[in-house]
């Protein structure tokens, strides 16, 4: 973790209906990485991904995005930020193009463009199909595409795979390192699929009943420990502790 952290958040905690769902959670991400972040269903990754992304307010403790407060400072952080948390939703009606470039109009920004972001997610020759009438594997590329389209600092990812054959994993794995190597971005992804994690991730956090209890690069665990980030991730979920 040589770099500057771009999110950083400290003792959080949310809840609902009088339940802690995060709670003391501390998360380093640093500039330009593929974070990976890693937790059982329901261990609270989603509910941080929102609260870092304005969507909900913490309970207590900090969330800051380039040194601002995602609470104060929440239109700033907007501009910074793109995102995929859940499934996508789109204007069923309107075209692939026309979905993006509202996205655009509501951005205040040019961005790659709708031809070339569809173009790097693989949906080259199809932007004026309606999206009522894409797969389910089409409108995750759409989400992606959307999330990136304006140029953000920051991409906030929740399963970005999902629906995805095997080619659609690879081309978008080669995307992620596009958009970090030629485009300056740091992305914060969640995934089910630790090989995928494995191929990507810089560092990985690990989220256990709404507690961040590890936060290591995937250089520590493949060189120093001498194993694959599945039995690590495996072995602090059942409790233990590597080091």
């Amino acid at each position: 973790m040589k770099n500057e952290p771009i999110i950083l958040i400290k003792n959080l905690a949310k809840k609902f209906d009088n339940t802690f769902v995060v709670k003391d959670s501390n998360m380093t991400v640093p500039k330009g990485c593929v974070y990976g972040f890693l937790g059982a269903n329901g261990a609270g990754k989603t509910t941080i991904f929102k609260v870092i992304t304005g969507l909900i307010s913490p309970t207590n403790g900090t969330a800051e995005v380039l040194g601002f407060d995602v609470t104060k400072d929440r239109e700033k952080v907007l501009q910074s930020i793109g995102s995929l948390i859940e499934a996508p939703v789109f204007y069923e009606h309107l075209s692939a193009s026309e979905n993006l470039e509202l996205h655009l109009d509501y951005m205040g920004a040019e961005g790659f463009g709708t031809k070339t972001a569809l173009d790097m997610v693989g949906l080259n020759g199809i932007g004026s199909k309606p999206v009522g009438k894409f797969s389910l594997g089409m409108r995750q590329r759409l989400g992606i595409a959307r999330a990136f389209i304006h140029k953000p600092k920051i991409l906030i990812l929740d399963e970005p795979i999902n629906g995805l054959d095997p080619i659609g994993i690879r081309d978008i794995r080669n995307l992620f390192l596009t958009l970090i190597q030629k485009h300056g971005m740091t992305i914060l992804l969640s995934s089910h699929i630790l090989s995928e994690i494995e191929h990507i991730a810089d560092v990985v956090g690990v989220i256990v009943n709404g507690t961040v209890v590890q936060e290591i690069s995937l250089e520590q665990i493949k060189d120093k420990m001498d194993i694959r980030l599945e039995e690590y991730f495996f072995n602090i979920m059942s409790g233990g502790n590597i080091s």
